[in-house]
């Protein structure tokens, strides 16, 4: 992974979730009434995110997260009512601007625990000023990113953190791989990013065997299918 093939796939993102996508992904990511389709998105991203969460400590006192890809901030204010410190950081502007606003809004209910805290900001999870973490979750970030440069990610992730790295895959399917090749063949402006898909464990043992990650592990592994999501996650862990 070049810095100029990141920077462009970043800025392909941001453009569609800033700009294109933004309120059908607030309606996702909220509690409003959305399409069959929609309910099935919705209801793996509920369970995914129960899963990644359920992987870290009930106490988190102490901890500090970085939620990469944070978008509406539902995971961060899970891990901040535990007791985290937590980034949440997102390439979408707009994005960031409604995680605070439902910050506030949740904190003004009293619906969250101060236990933890919680600060949102705009810009590259890779951003070596975000500083150091005992745990990065990227949950559904790295599928937009082709294999091996969701392992690059990974690595430079890995430098900054002390305890483990969560994070989702796209599992290889006929219908995912028919539909990226799709993609390529009929762009379209309006598209989403392309989902690229892997083999999740053998992209994790890949990781973990490079000289410089001897002191990481693969850890717990989940796929979650319902309708029309389809996720894995996995977990690497320093020994």
């Amino acid at each position: 992974m070049t810095r100029a093939s990141y920077i462009r796939r970043t800025g392909e993102i941001e453009h569609y979730f800033d700009r294109t996508a933004l309120e059908a992904w607030k309606r996702l990511t909220g509690d409003q009434p959305v399409s069959g389709i929609r309910a099935t998105v919705r209801k793996g991203r509920e369970d995914m995110r129960a899963t990644l969460s359920g992987w870290l400590p009930q106490d988190l006192t102490g901890w500090r997260i970085l939620d990469a890809g944070c978008g509406s901030g539902v995971l961060s204010f899970d891990l901040m009512a535990r007791g985290a410190e937590v980034v949440g950081i997102d390439l979408s502007a707009q994005m960031v601007t409604f995680a605070r606003q439902r910050a506030l809004e949740l904190q003004a209910k009293r619906s969250v625990p101060a236990s933890g805290s919680v600060e949102f900001h705009s810009g590259d999870m890779l951003d070596p000023h975000l500083g150091m973490f005992d745990a990065v979750i990227a949950m559904d970030v790295l599928i937009h990113y082709a294999p091996e440069d969701a392992k690059r990610v990974l690595e430079q992730f890995a430098e900054r953190t002390r305890e483990r790295l969560i994070f989702t895959l796209a599992p290889s399917s006929h219908l995912l791989r028919a539909m990226l090749m799709i993609g390529k063949a009929f762009p379209r402006s309006d598209r989403a990013p392309a989902i690229y898909p892997t083999q999740p464990e053998r992209l994790a043992s890949q990781l973990v065997t490079q000289p410089h990650m001897s002191e990481w592990k693969v850890g717990r592994s989940h796929r979650i299918s319902v309708g029309f999501y389809t996720s894995q996650a996995v977990e690497v862990t320093r020994k």
